[in-house]
């Protein structure tokens, strides 16, 4: 490094030569003729201008006028003006700058070019052309030459014939196309939109990943997950683990944790935990199936749901093998076992299955008909060995009626009106007078049977074409008589609650996603390495040119707090708070966040006193988890004035809350506050810093 450091800069052609020691001490003034412009050679670098400034002792130059910089045949790089120092092999350039190389073009107002990095840097906006990938703008842009890597920050915006990528950091390999977001980002393309807050792209292949608050907008469907694959060239998205697809214009939620939609098919394919809702404006509709497709076009939507399918909404509940519905029909059908006969083993426990209050339905076949527009049920009918059971209400016998089809009519409640059996129909039913004294118990065989309910209970029978029929005594009924066949009463089965939709699931294991690397932050381009070079450039010389555009530091400043990873510590103040010290995962990652809860009804907090009487002050710090708490900058003694305040409600995620306040010196010290902590509350807390502006 010394001896590269020794290397004088050449002077490889100059039309003329001048001094002028009165305005540039120590400088050969170089300015180009009518044959050629200027040349300068340097460790491999070429350099051409117009005019030059060269200052021989310090090794440097100041280069004007239609620059050109070439290093080996890959970097090109032109602007208006260069200056370079042969000492510290970097080279600051200044208007209209241009630097290509083989797969990409940085253009910006200024940019550094540290050679022993192989490094280019802008801070003050910039745009990166890449020729299949699309044009990139940021306000600040790095490219690693070496590893053919850029990286951006704030601002960043993509954007290609196929897609528009919008981030705030943002890694891109300009070889490959890769591309990896960081922080909150989208992906918009003609089909889809797409939004993660760590995600990765390919803008040649037009495939990538989304994850954390991941989701991708189909027109009207939203697909929202843990994990999000998608293909852009096939409008394709899978997704894994807490998954929810939402369809805007039909106002049904699908969930479960694998799941695969195809856009240009208008399907959804779900499955472990599959969960669809229907959203009601009183009342929603669950239904929970090993596997759910939803297909078809809005307009003409079809959901099936396969193996163990369960239906819940508070006053009907439901269980088949399969569920079709056609939601422009408000047809949805409750389906037997096909490869199952009637008289098989299991088909009666499979045959499909509803509840609505205290009526239990079943049959080979049933359908629930709705009005599309009010999603108000309207009727039921239901296909071959139709069978309806309700209790006695006060005694232990079944009211029943069984045929060969069941038509059902439902009021504006929901509630079941009128039940017509068609063809072979049979019942029993207890009858009560006035009193609920049970006057006889009527069995019957009909052509058909009508029954009207009246407040949720069956108010009158009527039996058409009656065949046979019997009016007993209770005490004359016979014990062989009280059932009729087919009889199954599976009231153990009824789900009374979402709950009870998984209550026969097996245990979930959800796969571990093993995801993207969290986002590196920039080292400094200015790094203390390059900063004594610069230092190293100018320790004989009275003026450093070296050094001359390089920005200056901000000055480190100093956190007020003491303890600022334990709140246990005497250095914070406590009341009706409980400290669990040290015993979580912290946002970067290490086991020094605290977890703080307050006690019984009161109002815990906990505070630190700073000795500053005043300034302008900033109040930070990392909170996660449930329940509301606020942040404070108040006066430490008095009737403690809240300078700044902010009231929070925390969420799962670590999350970083500042506050901001300017102190007048009215004599009192400053302290910072975490209040409202109550036993309810559950919060982890790290990092809190106090800094004066």
């Amino acid at each position: 490094m010394l001896a590269q450091e020794q290397k004088k800069i050449d002077i490889e052609y100059s039309g003329f030569l001048n001094f002028d020691e009165a305005n540039y001490p120590g400088a050969k003034i170089l300015t180009r003729d009518d044959s050629q412009q200027i040349h300068i050679i340097h460790e491999s670098i070429n350099v051409w201008c117009d005019k030059a400034y060269y200052y021989g002792n310090e090794n440097f130059i100041e280069a004007y006028g239609h620059v050109k910089m070439i290093q080996g045949d890959t970097i090109n790089m032109s602007s208006k003006y260069v200056e370079y120092s042969g000492k510290t092999q970097l080279a600051f350039a200044s208007g209209d700058v241009v630097l290509t190389d083989p797969t990409s073009t940085i253009k910006t107002d200024t940019l550094y070019f540290d050679r022993v990095k192989q490094q280019a840097f802008y801070r003050d906006g910039g745009t990166v052309v890449k020729d299949t990938s699309g044009t990139i703008t940021s306000k600040i842009g790095r490219y690693y030459m070496n590893e053919k890597k850029y990286q951006f920050v704030t601002d960043v915006v993509l954007v290609n014939p196929d897609a528009t990528i919008k981030s705030n950091f943002f890694d891109f390999y300009s070889e490959t196309g890769q591309a990896y977001l960081y922080g909150p980002s989208t992906i918009t393309t003609d089909e889809s939109t797409t939004y993660c807050e760590k995600g990765y792209y390919d803008t040649k292949a037009k495939i990538g990943y989304a994850m954390k608050h991941a989701k991708i907008n189909y027109d009207n469907r939203i697909i929202e997950g843990d994990s999000l694959y998608f293909d852009n060239n096939k409008s394709f998205a899978s997704a894994t683990n807490h998954i929810k697809v939402t369809d805007t214009l039909n106002h049904s939620i699908v969930k479960g944790h694998y799941a695969e939609v195809y856009k240009a098919k208008d399907s959804v394919f779900i499955t472990k935990r599959a969960l669809a809702i229907t959203v009601q404006e009183n009342d929603s509709i669950y239904m929970h199936a090993d596997t759910l497709m939803v297909t078809g076009k809005p307009e003409n939507r079809i959901t099936r749901a396969f193996r163990n399918v369960r239906l819940y909404k508070s006053d009907m509940s439901g269980k088949a093998d399969s569920v079709h519905v056609d939601h422009a029909k408000g047809l949805t059908q409750l389906i037997n076992i096909s490869k199952l006969s009637s008289t098989d083993a299991f088909a009666t426990k499979r045959r499909p299955i509803l509840w609505n209050i205290g009526n239990q339905m079943t049959g080979d076949t049933i359908y629930l008909i709705s009005n599309p527009e009010t999603e108000k049920l309207d009727s039921l009918i239901v296909f071959k060995n139709a069978f309806l059971i309700s209790k006695d209400t006060l005694g232990a016998g079944f009211n029943q009626i069984s045929g060969q089809r069941l038509v059902g009519l439902f009021n504006e409640d929901n509630d079941l009106e009128t039940v017509d059996i068609i063809k072979n129909a049979e019942s029993i039913y207890y009858f009560r007078n006035d009193k609920n004294e049970l006057v006889g118990i009527d069995k019957a065989k009909s052509g058909t049977i009508k029954i009207f309910l009246e407040n949720k209970e069956i108010e009158e029978v009527r039996k058409i074409n009656q065949i046979d029929g019997k009016i007993y005594p209770e005490s004359d009924f016979p014990e062989k008589e009280k059932i009729l066949k087919g009889f199954d009463w599976r009231e153990e089965e009824r789900l009374t609650s979402i709950e009870d939709l998984f209550k026969d699931d097996p245990p979930l294991v959800l796969p571990k996603i093993k995801g993207l690397d969290d986002y590196v932050p920039q080292e400094d381009f200015f790094d203390d390495a390059m900063m004594e070079r610069i230092k190293e450039a100018g320790k004989n010389d009275t003026i450093n040119r070296a050094a001359r555009n390089i920005p200056k530091k901000e000055p480190k400043l100093t956190n007020l707090l003491k303890s600022n990873t334990d709140f246990l510590s005497s250095d914070w103040f406590k009341k009706d708070v409980i400290v669990s010290s040290n015993s979580s995962i912290s946002f970067d990652k290490t086991k020094t966040a605290n977890e703080l809860s307050g006690v019984a009804s009161k109002n815990g907090y906990l505070l630190q006193k700073v000795a500053k009487t005043q300034g302008n002050f900033k109040f930070s710090i990392w909170l996660k988890g449930k329940g509301l708490i606020r942040i404070a900058l108040q006066e430490a003694s008095n009737d403690y004035t809240n300078y700044a305040i902010k009231d929070i409600k925390l969420t799962k995620e670590w999350t970083r809350y500042e506050i901001n306040c300017i102190k007048e010196n009215d004599g009192n010290n400053l302290r910072a506050v975490l209040s409202d902590i109550h036993s309810s509350d559950f919060v982890k807390a790290w990092g809190p810093e106090l800094i004066e502006l």
